[in-house]
């Protein structure tokens, strides 16, 4: 049993209490703590990498208690893959929120470290309760983080982003209790191994538990039709907690990925595939509604919050064919649109700040300190999240349209990407000709900034040079990507790691 798989769920959620009891008063103290801790979870997460780098599946049972009775965690190429791109972003979002950004609330970098406590365990557990709990812990920090710094817009979006949340986990406990009811267990391999064995008068009550799990994952992952609480909260969000929550919608897809692969995939008798048929419409639609508000965004931060929108149309789009090239596909473009997405709130932020009395407004202005870098940074950031070759955006869209060829709607498929590329396309050269180009021709200046905000541009930077990276190492990623997918649909083997080969006669291979 290998203890460095707690270890990214341990130490954030040791260091949140010690930044709560010695270090709220001293923001300095704060910050290093938490810079601190942030470079370790990703030295961790990276030890974690190079472990499972061999396709190993590696499992740690609580207490030493054996899976399925006892809680479970597991790490795979995907869940610990998730990791390093959590760390990452959050290592970037943290440069610039010690910037100043923290400083609007006494409780910032705690609540952050539990928020990284909740993504964490979430990618990492086994078992479905448990994720209920991770998923709590994530959504109580988050509640914080959204409202720090105060004021009435981002009060009211607030109490929006907690309702339906709640209502979310509502739902998610009765669904799980429904599954229980049926299976017996909510540990995701045992699962896996007893809903084929489901009897046919339970069919019925086992999918629609599994349905509506469905529908509290596409909540997280703000799929249509309940997607519509995403554009006011991260709108109305602080830019460093917006830029994090880029990885939070990510929480839900990874979720789908796991259950209706793992547990309602091939193996799952008459409940095989139930989420295909709901899921590729859905993503479709999510897809096109996205591009369509960033045509019509009036901000530049609610243009930001519909791109994340499509992209998680997008992404589900991918995942939604469920076959493992479509998935490695989809699990490129995740980890571009995280990238792009986190850096899109920065650069608003930015703009917002140098632009008094406009804020982030689609509207011409005067001119305004660092306009020339800003306007480079988000001509990139543009090309990315839009997909124009040459940068990562254009690849995983690629990717997915290639995966997508033999897929009955492929017709549709490609038609939808391509056109709301079209849409996102002018969406971004209409909001980046109007806050730098036009704005040129507007008299007078903006004053400076007393601040120079170096920490902030090195956190886009950050972000930029990561998409950058995707699109030049995009051969050797994809490779790695290829095997990531192929292990996730070799569901016996998770299985096996999880429970041993002795649950079926001559072990499960």
């Amino acid at each position: 049993m290998n203890h460095w798989i707690i270890a990214p769920i341990l130490l954030p959620a040791i260091m949140a209490p010690i930044l709560l009891m010695s270090a709220r008063h001293d923001i300095v103290l704060a910050r290093v703590f938490s810079l601190a801790s942030t470079v370790a979870l990703l030295g961790i997460a990276l030890a974690l990498g190079s472990m499972v780098g061999d396709g190993q599946i590696l499992t740690y049972a609580l207490g030493n208690w054996v899976a399925p009775f006892g809680i479970v965690l597991v790490a795979d190429r995907l869940s610990v893959m998730m990791l390093v791109l959590t760390a990452l972003l959050a290592l970037a979002v943290l440069f610039f929120a010690i910037d100043g950004g923290d400083r609007d609330g006494r409780h910032f970098h705690a609540l952050y470290q539990f928020q990284l406590m909740g993504i964490n365990g979430a990618f990492l557990t086994g078992d479905f309760f448990n994720l209920f709990v991770f998923f709590e812990v994530l959504l109580i920090a988050s509640y914080g983080l959204m409202v720090h710094g105060g004021g009435p817009a981002r009060v009211k979006a607030g109490v929006q982003y907690v309702v339906i949340n709640l209502v979310g986990s509502t739902l998610f406990l009765i669904a799980v209790g429904m599954i229980y009811s049926v299976a017996g267990t909510l540990n995701m391999a045992d699962l896996a191994f007893k809903v084929p064995q489901v009897a046919a008068a339970d069919q019925a009550l086992l999918q629609a538990g599994a349905l509506l799990l469905l529908l509290v994952f596409c909540i997280k992952a703000a799929l249509v039709p309940v997607h519509f609480w995403l554009p006011g909260t991260y709108a109305n969000a602080p830019a460093p907690v917006a830029a994090l929550f880029a990885i939070m919608t990510k929480v839900g897809a990874y979720c789908v990925i796991r259950l209706y692969v793992l547990a309602f995939g091939e193996t799952a008798g008459a409940a095989a595939w139930l989420a295909a048929p709901w899921l590729l419409p859905a993503a479709l639609v999510t897809l096109t509604l996205g591009m369509l508000g960033v045509l019509a965004a009036r901000r530049l931060g609610q243009l930001a919050s519909f791109a994340v929108i499509g992209s998680m149309g997008m992404l589900l789009t991918g995942i939604a064919l469920f076959t493992p090239t479509a998935l490695a596909a989809a699990l490129y473009y995740l980890l571009h649109s995280t990238l792009a997405g986190a850096v899109l709130f920065l650069i608003a932020d930015l703009i917002a700040r140098r632009r008094p009395g406009l804020d982030d407004q689609l509207a011409p202005a005067p001119r305004f300190a660092q306009q020339s870098l800003l306007a480079a940074a988000f001509f990139v950031a543009a090309i990315a999240a839009t997909g124009m070759p040459p940068l990562s955006g254009f690849v995983g869209k690629l990717l997915i349209l290639d995966a997508a060829r033999d897929n009955l709607q492929a017709t549709t498929i490609w038609a939808l990407v391509l056109g709301t590329s079209l849409l996102a396309i002018i969406g971004f050269g209409r909001a980046g000709s109007t806050l730098f180009w036009k704005s040129t021709s507007q008299p007078g200046s903006f004053p400076t900034p007393a601040s120079g905000n170096a920490l902030a541009l090195v956190a886009i930077g950050l972000l930029l040079a990561g998409n950058v990276a995707l699109t030049l190492f995009a051969g050797p990623l994809t490779a790695y990507l290829d095997a990531t997918a192929e292990q996730v649909f070799a569901t016996h083997r998770y299985i096996e790691a999880v429970l041993g080969n002795t649950v079926l006669p001559g072990g499960l291979l």
